[in-house]
């Protein structure tokens, strides 16, 4: 009995299948399970090769890079080329970003993004001290730094040499406009909605019937009615019903509607958040000896808005892509200033290539707000997830 456990040899275990493994397996688990998935994938990669090498042509390959003029886009014979003609991008790129501002004082804006980037700069270094209160005064510095530059400063080349002093030059905000305009209306608008947003959800689950009603009426109203329909009220609606003499600047009515908007909308992620915590949290709170505003502070709200991230920068991307709408109100955004270039007489026939780097811009924005959210989500993950 002994003799024949001592020679007893385990076997060693097999490896896989080479077909279940590597990416033979990943390919027959995803992509080749059944016959329909194979029919399917095999549809979808001969779509793919008849649309994927001709854009590469079109975009890279036969584009047509260098040169002053729409000649150089074209053939002899006046016809357009096989390939994007890039070369009106490169002419209208200034428009694209400065909209209608002067041409001699577009140095303002480059000093507002150079300071508003000095500004966030520090965030990035997580040993900062007090990196959370910091980052809240610049999220509110940086708008009204790009404000006051875009409104005007001090004019250090004035007209008239014998000038005693530099007169004050002011930009209408209507020569506001391209990227410049879009990046100031979200920020504002992302920085001034959510603590809005947190106020509103916190008020909706209050137990004071009159504050509880007052924001649900506010979030329902501002979610009952497009953001087009909001722009169109306050530029053309609200001075209607204001005081004779009184009246806001189109940009800030606009600013105030867009802020107000997706207040509405964040207010409800953030409520979704605050159901998902347990009432554990709220009574260990209470047990600590916290109080209202220090339990939500430090216990709760912490953990909501972790819960919600990706909701928060789904509505943040959303907010930024409707940016475009302040079009209706007769702003030039980035979008507005593609369409102001497809309508310069020199270069018309190209607005394929204005939309087709607006679209590019906007995708390269976005995506990178979508990875900044799923680097946060790693980070805060406390490792209750599978």
């Amino acid at each position: 009995m002994s003799t024949a456990t001592a020679s007893f040899q385990p076997k060693p275990s097999l490896p896989p299948p080479a077909a279940t493994v590597g990416v033979v397996g990943w390919l027959r688990a995803n992509l080749f399970s059944s016959w329909a998935n194979a029919a399917l994938t095999l549809l979808a990669l001969y779509v793919l090769w008849k649309v994927i090498p001709p854009a590469i042509d079109w975009l890279i390959t036969n584009a047509i890079w260098t040169g002053e003029s729409t000649s150089d886009c074209k053939n002899p014979d006046e016809t357009r080329k096989g390939g994007a003609c890039w070369i009106y991008v490169q002419a209208w790129i200034p428009g694209y970003i400065y909209g209608l501002y002067p041409y001699d004082l577009r140095w303002r804006i480059d000093l507002a993004g150079v300071l508003s980037v000095l500004i966030m700069a520090p965030l990035f270094f997580k040993k900062m001290p007090y990196r959370a209160t910091y980052g809240m005064i610049a999220i509110i510095l940086v708008p009204i730094v790009a404000a006051l530059l875009f409104n005007g400063w001090y004019d250090f080349a004035p007209s008239d040499p014998r000038a005693s002093s530099h007169p004050w030059r002011t930009v209408e905000t209507s020569k506001w406009g391209g990227m410049s305009l879009t990046l100031l209306i979200a920020w504002v608008g992302i920085g001034a909605s959510l603590p809005i947003g947190i106020v509103l959800a916190l008020g909706r689950r209050s137990k004071m019937p009159i504050v509880s009603a007052l924001c649900v009426g506010f979030i329902e109203l501002w979610r009952g009615v497009p953001l087009i329909t909001v722009l169109f009220m306050s530029s053309v609606m609200l001075p209607l019903f204001l005081p004779e003499g009184v009246n806001f600047d189109k940009l800030m009515r606009a600013l105030i509607g867009v802020t107000l908007f997706s207040a509405a909308y964040l207010a409800e992620v953030v409520r979704g958040g605050l159901q998902a915590i347990p009432r554990g949290q709220f009574e260990a709170a209470s047990a600590l000896g916290l109080n209202y505003p220090k339990s939500m502070a430090l216990i709760v709200l912490p953990q909501a808005l972790k819960i919600v991230i990706p909701g928060i920068v789904n509505s943040f991307i959303g907010l930024f892509k409707d940016t475009t709408l302040v079009a209706v109100i007769g702003m030039f955004d980035f979008l507005g200033a593609i369409q102001l270039g497809n309508a310069d007489p020199k270069w018309l026939g190209y607005a394929v290539e204005g939309y087709v780097f607006a679209a590019i811009l906007y995708f390269i924005c976005c995506f990178s707000m979508s990875r900044y959210s799923l680097a946060l989500e790693r980070k805060l993950q406390t490792g209750h997830k599978r």
